[in-house]
C-alpha cells in the first residue's frame, strides 16, 4: 500500500499515539561500537559521532550521558516519504504552542520526540489539529 500524500488527509487521519517510556539522545565517538547492553530505537551516524535514541533506563545502566528526555508520539497514518508539508504543518503548530519537537520519518510513519513534561500538551495540540 502506498503512503498518503494528500496533506488534508494526512492531518485528518494522523491519529497520534504516545509510546511508553522516556527516550533520550546520546552520542558516542564515531569509531566506538554501540554498547552491547543498548538497544537503540534510532541510530544516526554523523561526522562528530553516532547518535543513539534509547530508553533513559538503558542510557543510565550503560553509563551514557544523555540529553532531551522525551516521549515518543507516533503519527499512525501511513505517510508517503515524499509527502509535502505534513511535518512542516505539525512542527509549526507545536511551535505555536511552545513545544519543541525532534521529528523522524521512517518508512511507514512519522515520529515525534517531544519534551517529556510537555507530552500531554503535544498530544492535545495534535488531536485538536486533526479535528480542524
Amino acid at each position: 500500500m502506498a503512503g498518503e500524500r494528500d496533506l488534508n488527509a494526512l492531518l485528518r487521519d494522523m491519529k497520534p499515539e504516545m509510546q511508553p517510556g522516556i527516550f533520550v539522545f546520546c552520542t558516542i565517538p564515531p569509531n566506538e561500537n554501540i554498547p552491547a547492553a543498548v538497544n537503540p530505537l534510532l541510530t544516526f551516524r554523523e561526522q562528530e559521532g553516532t547518535t543513539l535514541v534509547i530508553q533513559r533506563e538503558e542510557a543510565e545502566a550503560a553509563g551514557l550521558h544523555y540529553a532531551f528526555a522525551s516521549r515518543l508520539i507516533t503519527l499512525t497514518v501511513h505517510s508517503a516519504l515524499d509527502a509535502v508539508g505534513f511535518l512542516a504543518a505539525i512542527t509549526a503548530h507545536l511551535a505555536e504552542a511552545g513545544i519543541s519537537v525532534n521529528a523522524v520519518s521512517a518508512f511507514h510513519h512519522d515520529h515525534l520526540f517531544v519534551p517529556a513534561d510537555r507530552a500531554d500538551d503535544a498530544m492535545a495540540a495534535l488531536r485538536e489539529m486533526s479535528r480542524t
